[in-house]
């Protein structure tokens, strides 16, 4: 399948010939066979794609685009800027010292930096972070980068993981463009340190940046994330992938289902 393009249509809803195909107004495609990566992996989910080049969106399970969620670790990349910007951190190479309390994941169980504590979206790094940061000043900041419902209520280290904050999918879009245009209240450095920071795969066809998120439910279904974007030669695309499980290993799939959703619209190579 070709990259999307834009389809210029009014109100007139078409359906493909196998009725999955559903073309509304002129800039939004719902796609509701992509259903099928989700049901493959016994999960209920939505995605959203933005296209850059064509202002085009193209979703799957629009009834989720504007539900408003826990943002879990993909509020890293916000926290990331934040850190950076107040100078509590000062580049990817900065060091926050192991608590030597050991942990579930063996992987946080060490010093880190930056870079590794995004790559490992080591929990207790970002914690400490935003204790750094402080209370007022992490709220002044959601409140200028517009970040979700920017709710800190929760505490200071927790309010992205179990407090108020809640972000739509349409919101992290938003936020990704924002931040990958430097329209975001950052500078450029510091918004160049967390592109860095966030690249999942450069190749000589694309560019991936993205970050993982889990929140975890006890009573209800889990939320996994999987959100960023693909940079190829000509056109940018982002990405919010959503899933709703109570079964924590089925959270690998947010990551598998976004690579087969890319890969049917030719977003990157089927051979990928």
């Amino acid at each position: 399948m070709k990259p999307i393009t834009k389809i210029k249509i009014s109100l007139i809803t078409i359906l493909s010939t196998c009725g999955l195909l559903v073309a509304q107004n002129n800039n939004t495609i719902i796609r509701n066979d992509l259903k099928s990566f989700y049901d493959a992996q016994g999960l209920e989910g939505s995605f959203s794609l933005f296209n850059e080049k064509d202002s085009t969106y193209l979703i799957y399970n629009p009834s989720q685009f504007k539900t408003a969620y826990s943002p879990a670790s993909t509020f890293k990349i916000c926290n990331s800027l934040i850190g950076l910007e107040s100078g509590v951190i000062w580049d990817e190479n900065f060091i926050i010292k192991w608590d030597s309390v050991q942990r579930p994941n063996p992987k946080w169980n060490a010093d880190h930096d930056l870079k590794t504590a995004f790559k490992n979206s080591t929990v207790w790094y970002y914690r400490e972070m935003a204790r750094r940061i402080g209370g007022k000043r992490m709220k002044a900041w959601l409140n200028k980068a517009e970040y979700g419902n920017t709710d800190t209520t929760g505490g200071v280290d927790l309010f992205w993981l179990k407090g108020g904050l809640r972000i739509t999918p349409e919101q992290q879009i938003d936020f990704l463009r924002r931040f990958n245009n430097y329209k975001l209240p950052f500078t450029k450095p510091t918004v160049d340190i967390v592109k860095k920071i966030m690249v999942v795969e450069d190749t000589l066809g694309y560019m991936l940046r993205a970050k993982t998120g889990w929140a975890d439910n006890e009573l209800e279904p889990s939320i996994g994330w999987y959100v960023g974007y693909v940079e190829t030669k000509d056109n940018t695309y982002y990405f919010a992938n959503c899933i709703q499980t109570k079964d924590f290993d089925k959270a690998k799939a947010r990551i598998y289902i976004t690579y087969q959703i890319l890969r049917e619209l030719g977003i990157i190579p089927k051979d990928k």
